[in-house]
């Protein structure tokens, strides 16, 4: 049976956490292995970061548990707020390959694991990867569903009441599912996560390797409210970009008949990392408990940190808004949801909650 049938749903990101997924960087997959011990220390900021909101469960290589120990805090390991899990994988986002979380309507939940091809085949070996889903369900003794896409957890936002965010770069890319319509995918979302609705946007941000991932252009801050990155600047590739995706929200409708509320945030001013422009965005934070992990970037783009820390205290008045240095990681790829995974709250997964 699929996931609609026994009544599963893919909650959204603002429904409790059990607790917070995340994998340790891999040197000889980075972009840049010799900021390895930098790209480190900015895990572990974030890490601690989260660990302060709720548990933090640490997916490493069995062979780096006393590096990895030495970079996060002895007190907080101790405290088990921060647990180590032994599970073998090729790179270290993720969000993008690892299991969608999903609960019935019994609050009974499971996991989804999609296929993964390291975003269309970029970045090779990619094997064990694409086994760190069904090994994290296996853990917490949750029942997996194998899903015939290949997906990105990074590609999608859902609002809980059956809408779902997507861009049509990433989804429609053959280097994903070449031979998938808009209309199978669709049916396959709606079968996994139990979704009515798609919204499609067409790209995501200008140089964005993932092939325009939603969670660096807009997510769902709430049911019938969307955030969208807006660029000013006609010069810079993301104007025509962020323009089309803001008119195409404009004239769409949320599963339950809403025309959604849309907030824009100011893009920051480009910025490069050894001649590479750097992906950088606001909407790439990410909700836990009580809270928000706010990426911010400094520099050139104090400006718009400002206009985006005032915007997004606006929509989560009831979170603690906690900024953090978005540049400790951005060279390699991505920022704070790229590399996080959220657990919810749910009946299941408590007995093998231990590494």
């Amino acid at each position: 049976m699929i996931p609609k049938d026994m009544n599963y749903q893919m909650p959204a990101e603002w429904h409790p956490h059990k607790c917070t997924f995340i994998s340790w960087p891999v040197r000889k997959s980075m972009i840049y292995p010799e900021n390895y011990k930098n790209i480190c220390r900015g895990y572990a900021a974030i890490i601690e970061t989260i660990a302060g909101y709720e548990p933090v469960k640490v997916i490493i290589n069995p062979t780096d548990k006393e590096e990895v120990q030495s970079f996060l805090s002895s007190e907080l390991l101790w405290q088990r707020q921060i647990e180590l899990l032994c599970i073998e994988h090729n790179d270290a986002w993720l969000r993008d390959n690892g299991p969608t979380f999903v609960i019935n309507d019994q609050g009974k939940l499971a996991g989804i694991n999609w296929r993964f091809n390291a975003w269309g085949g970029k970045y090779a070996p990619w094997d064990l990867d694409d086994q760190v889903a069904p090994a994290i369900l296996k853990h917490l003794g949750l029942k997996c569903f194998d899903a015939p896409l290949v997906l990105e957890g990074g590609s999608i936002h859902v609002d809980g009441e059956g809408t779902l965010l997507t861009t049509e770069q990433c989804l429609l890319n053959p280097n994903r599912n070449r031979g998938l319509t808009k209309k199978d995918i669709e049916k396959i979302l709606g079968d996994y996560l139990n979704i009515e609705k798609v919204i499609w946007l067409r790209n995501g941000l200008y140089g964005d390797e993932t092939d325009g991932h939603i969670d660096n252009i807009a997510c769902f801050a709430a049911p019938g409210k969307i955030l969208l990155q807006i660029c000013d600047d006609p010069t810079d590739e993301n104007y025509n970009i962020t323009r089309e995706n803001l008119a195409i929200l404009k004239q769409e409708y949320d599963a339950a008949g809403r025309k959604p509320e849309i907030i824009t945030v100011k893009l920051p001013p480009p910025m490069d990392f050894r001649g590479r422009r750097l992906t950088l965005s606001y909407l790439n934070f990410y909700l836990v408990n009580g809270g928000l992990i706010l990426p911010v970037f400094g520099g050139e783009a104090s400006t718009t940190d400002k206009q985006a820390i005032e915007i997004i205290k606006q929509v989560f008045p009831r979170r603690q808004i906690r900024p953090i240095d978005g540049m400790a990681i951005i060279s390699e790829g991505g920022n704070v949801h790229c590399i996080t995974q959220q657990m919810p709250v749910g009946i299941g997964g408590e007995n093998n909650a231990k590494s």
